[in-house]
């Protein structure tokens, strides 16, 4: 394993860069931390849930060469849908962008031609946190850097393809996982 980390560095010093040069693609939020409880804000107003319903504020960094555009969604894995649970998913965000305000959705504040996809409530834009009482589930919040300005989606189309497109023109990813239970 050591040689492969010795190749890989020989190579990148060849191609006139070191392995400490390379920045890394990362995710941070002031209203959303890692492995923490998400607060009301962040909470759907409905299914028996209380909150707020606003968009976490989120802000990136080292985006990769030849990013062109960006996306972000959040996704529930452990949903009792057999298939998880998708609160948001924007596209086309521009490459110029490093963050998005909290309540960026419901204020309809998203930079340059973002599109919101419809989530799993049914509704266009984020829908917080509403896991089933008693259970604790995670939340992932994802911005995907892409090598694309703009992804060509048909009307209305089902989150798991937004999720097909956006990793097929991945070039890298950044993600929070918060926790909320009721």
């Amino acid at each position: 394993m050591l040689s492969k980390f010795i190749a890989l560095g020989c190579l990148l010093t060849i191609m006139g860069a070191s392995p400490a040069s390379a920045q890394e693609f990362n995710l941070t939020s002031t209203t959303v931390s890692e492995g923490e409880m998400l607060t009301n804000s962040h909470v759907f107003e409905g299914f028996g849930c209380e909150g707020e319903n606003e968009s976490p504020q989120l802000s990136w960094t080292g985006a990769p060469e030849g990013t062109k555009s960006f996306a972000i969604n959040v996704y529930d894995p452990d949903a009792p849908t057999g298939s998880g649970w998708w609160h948001w998913n924007v596209v086309n965000l521009p490459a110029s962008t490093n963050s998005i305000a909290q309540n960026a959705s419901i204020n309809d504040d998203l930079p340059g031609e973002a599109i919101e996809v419809r989530n799993d409530y049914g509704t266009v834009g984020f829908g917080g946190a509403c896991p089933p009482p008693g259970e604790v589930h995670r939340y992932i919040f994802t911005v995907y850097a892409l090598g694309t300005e703009h992804l060509e989606l048909p009307e209305d189309p089902s989150n798991a393809l937004v999720g097909f497109i956006i990793r097929a023109n991945m070039l890298d990813s950044a993600s929070i996982t918060a926790i909320y239970h009721r």
